[in-house]
């Protein structure tokens, strides 16, 4: 097995060089890409090194698979090119995603969207962990609207918002910021550039993806998205309006016996998913699960993920072990 991995400097590229080892690609021969300012770089895989090497070069490799990590115009540009020669592309941007011929997967809800398609997109980050709850309750109650706000970590901005954090927190210059505003101790309403309607792109990617890989392109869905002081891992509140009414513990069984999923719901003993802890980890958390009181089919969740992880890399390493039958 002969795999590529293009931005593999960045803060998902480096997670796919970690998480590699964990899917079954052990002994896979890898080979990663970056701009041009980062050729040449070594970094540290497995117990030696790999070196970056440009673009043009990892297309004239003979690769079987090649995840893209780099950014929609990159993706745009080079993933076509890498499908022609008949390499299976795995694209972690928003540059396929919407396309109606293009498989949006999150491997626990919607495996059988890949077929044989020779390019396969990768979710937003939010959408994933939000579909991997709500995909168990619309099979099992049906779903009629669902509200959600995420509480999004720096990381999910890249290595030069987590440098805008740490700066701030250690009282130093910030030379480029991330974003409009201070991060530190504080809370920034915005993930990405305000589009139609006062949303933002990442509110709409949460609206739009949901809808595809749910196979519900009518489903009633708002989302606020916003940025907070925290290094890594997402956290959503959500609120479930199911179309048939369903007890607590109707619900947490079907979530219980979901696949990905991990049930933290002890409030009497402060257990519930927190940020924090979920780094490192593959699997999508849930807690604070109780009844909607002003609604008679209404279900609230906590719902946290490391964005890196099930949010990136891993989902798409799921999605490889498929393709690759393993």
């Amino acid at each position: 097995m002969r795999i590529g991995i293009v931005g593999v400097t960045g803060l998902v590229g480096r997670t796919f060089l970690q998480a590699l080892p964990l899917y079954g690609f052990e002994r896979a021969e890898v080979f990663g890409a970056a701009s041009s300012q980062s050729v040449g770089k070594r970094l540290p895989f497995r117990s030696g090194e790999i070196e970056v090497e440009s673009i043009e070069s990892l297309l004239q490799r003979p690769l079987d698979l090649v995840f893209f990590s780099a950014g929609a115009a990159v993706s745009r540009e080079w993933a076509p090119r890498f499908a022609e020669k008949g390499v299976r592309v795995i694209d972690n941007s928003s540059a396929w995603r919407l396309e109606p011929d293009v498989p949006l997967v999150v491997p626990e809800v919607n495996l059988h969207a890949i077929g044989q398609a020779p390019l396969i997109a990768n979710p937003n980050c939010s959408t994933i962990q939000l579909v991997v709850v709500l995909a168990p309750l619309a099979r099992a109650f049906g779903i009629e609207r669902v509200i959600v706000s995420t509480y999004q970590a720096v990381t999910g901005t890249g290595q030069k918002a987590v440098n805008q954090l740490m700066a701030e927190r250690e009282g130093r210059p910030v030379e480029t910021p991330a974003y409009p505003h201070p991060i530190d101790l504080n809370c920034i309403p915005q993930c990405d550039i305000f589009e139609e309607e006062g949303y933002t792109r990442e509110e709409w990617k949460i609206i739009r993806e949901s809808r595809k890989i749910l196979e519900m392109p009518e489903l009633a869905i708002t989302a606020t998205a916003v940025r907070v002081p925290v290094l890594g891992g997402h956290s959503e509140s959500v609120n479930v309006t199911l179309q048939r009414e369903a007890s607590l513990e109707e619900v947490r069984a079907v979530l219980s016996a979901a696949p990905g999923i991990v049930i933290q719901d002890e409030p009497e003993r402060k257990h519930y998913p927190m940020p924090r802890y979920v780094g490192g980890q593959n699997e999508v958390f849930v807690g604070r699960l109780r009844r909607d009181t002003s609604h008679p089919r209404g279900i609230n969740l906590w719902i946290v993920a490391d964005n890196l992880r099930k949010g990136a890399a891993t989902n798409a390493l799921q999605i490889a072990r498929h393709v690759v039958g393993l």
